[in-house]
């Protein structure tokens, strides 16, 4: 099991955790940015999160996206 570094919950991520070969829960999601790296920075603290708050932030971004420019 994965942990999701925003919230805390654990979830499965098949490119982490390993799986059956089928793609993971993510690749069915919208195209989005990356999801922000740790504190550090560095390519190898990227991880991922769980499904809701990859949800969040997809809407997060979308909002902005959409949101009338002054």
């Amino acid at each position: 099991m994965s942990v999701c570094k925003r919230c805390g919950a654990a979830f499965s991520c098949a490119m982490v955790d390993g799986n059956d070969g089928t793609p993971c829960w993510c690749t069915a999601m919208p195209p989005a940015v990356p999801v922000p790296a740790a504190a550090t920075g560095a390519a190898t603290d990227l991880t991922c999160w769980c499904p809701d708050c990859l949800k969040q932030h997809i809407a997060e971004r979308q909002a902005e996206k959409n949101r009338p420019k002054e």
